[in-house]
């Protein structure tokens, strides 16, 4: 089992940042790949970022150049930088994580925001203000 709890959501103007944290309790195998979701009212969910166990990245077209993941493995702590927040990045965010790789559509895919995962934290609000 793993255990994911979010932290650092807020409010926040156009133009500023926030630093989400995501701390996971669990094997490392079913952590090897971790990422966030987010999901506003009305809109469908989608992936943000995802990063691997050696530290490879993968971001969504729409945040790229602002938002930044990373990974602290001695404190088995995911964060989420987000820089130049945008009206349209208010949202719920959620932490993801999962084994490296998976079967999709009998496909082998790989560590990326775009694939399902299977450990779902409960999410931090993001709000961010014109």
């Amino acid at each position: 089992q793993v255990l994911l709890v979010e932290s650092g959501g807020g409010s926040v103007q156009a133009g500023g940042s926030l630093r989400l944290s995501c701390a996971a309790y669990g094997d490392s195998y079913s952590t090897s790949c971790m990422g966030w979701f987010r999901q506003a009212p009305g809109k469908e969910r989608e992936g943000v970022a995802a990063i691997d166990d050696s530290g490879r990245t993968s971001y969504a077209d729409s945040v790229k150049g602002r938002f930044t993941i990373s990974l602290d493995n001695a404190k088995n702590t995911l964060y989420l930088q987000m820089n130049s927040l945008k009206s349209e990045d208010s949202a719920m965010y959620y932490c993801v994580a999962d084994r490296l790789g998976r079967w999709a559509g009998g496909l082998w895919v790989g560590c990326s925001q775009s694939r399902d995962f299977d450990y779902w934290g409960k999410g931090t609000q993001v709000t961010v203000s014109s």
